[in-house]
């Protein structure tokens, strides 16, 4: 064994044992910067300042580039959690292709003050807004909107973010129109949901990528009682083939990483066009039940004052 192998395997001891697989290596070069072994620094010093170039080198240029052994780029490879070379390489490639944009955000993103930020998050709303418009099949809309006005009960549902948030309001606007609506985010209560529903049921599904597995999955397990099953997302995806009533949008967005994503309000504009078609479809029960809601409200808190007829 070389000298410099046996230096390597004593500063291997002050390795930390048993922490896990490495699912996001940059993270694990970020934390343990400075605490790596003397050698393995060198080899995280040269990866941190050539993340891009690592998945075109073999394990023998990485060690020649960083001046060390091959049995040090192994040991620096487990330090961060993989097996080995081989899946070092694939875990910083997985990471570098959704993480590049977060580690060099792009200059002259940082804008002036709330006005001009405010104006910035208007126009990715109008944009949306205009492309979503071009794009919507009004069919889809109609024949969406019929199946919720004759329900026995609604479901609607999404996983993350901002579908959860749609998923929820879906319920608050049905609810008040006299449909029985609930909603979930929970992807084992979708599933055990998605089995109850049937022939006269309706299960309304959010999602911006259509490829939530849960949401698919659910779609085919209430599909295969009977359900109506309708989407909103992206078209040509897993979802949108799955549901019976697909409302397709492909929404561009802005490449600024700070920007909340402007999709969001093309999902909420188009659930305000099924609740006021559907509430327009079932006028009677819809007028009646939102009198009680605004009765039940006013005997709560006794305010009498304007207020928003659609709450």
């Amino acid at each position: 064994m070389s000298q410099e192998s046996v230096r390597d395997a004593e500063e291997t001891t002050m390795i930390v044992k048993g922490r896990g697989a490495a699912t996001d290596v940059i993270s694990a070069l970020q934390r343990l910067d400075g605490t790596f072994a003397s050698r393995e620094q060198k080899v995280a010093d040269y990866v941190k300042g050539h993340l891009e170039d690592i998945s075109t080198m073999t394990i023998a240029e990485l060690a020649g580039a960083s001046g060390v052994s091959t049995p040090t780029v192994i040991r620096f490879c487990r330090t961060l959690g993989c097996d080995g070379f081989r899946e070092f390489k694939l875990r910083l490639a997985q990471n570098l292709a959704v993480s590049l944009q977060y580690l060099k955000p792009e200059s002259g993103s940082d804008s002036g003050g709330a006005a001009s930020v405010l104006d910035e998050v208007l126009a990715g709303v109008y944009a949306c807004a205009n492309v979503m418009r071009q794009q919507l099949d009004e069919t889809q809309i109609q024949r969406a909107c019929d199946a919720i006005a004759g329900c026995r009960q609604f479901l609607a549902a999404g996983i993350g973010g901002g579908s959860s948030m749609m998923a929820q309001e879906a319920a608050n606007r049905f609810f008040r129109l006299g449909i029985p609506a609930v909603s979930t985010s929970d992807s084992y209560v979708l599933q055990m949901r998605a089995a109850t529903l049937g022939p006269e049921d309706v299960l309304l599904l959010f999602s911006t990528s259509g490829e939530a597995d849960a949401l698919v999955a659910a779609a085919k397990t209430a599909e295969g009682y009977g359900a109506q099953t309708i989407c909103v997302s992206r078209s040509g995806t897993r979802l949108f083939r799955a549901a019976r009533i697909p409302i397709g949008v492909d929404m561009p967005e802005t490449q600024d990483i700070f920007m909340p994503t402007s999709s969001r309000y093309v999902h909420l504009a188009i659930l305000d066009t099924l609740a006021l078609s559907v509430a327009r479809k079932r006028r009677e029960q819809s007028k009646d039940n939102l009198r009680r809601v605004r009765a039940s409200l006013t005997a709560y808190h006794g305010r009498t004052g304007p207020q928003p007829l659609g709450d």
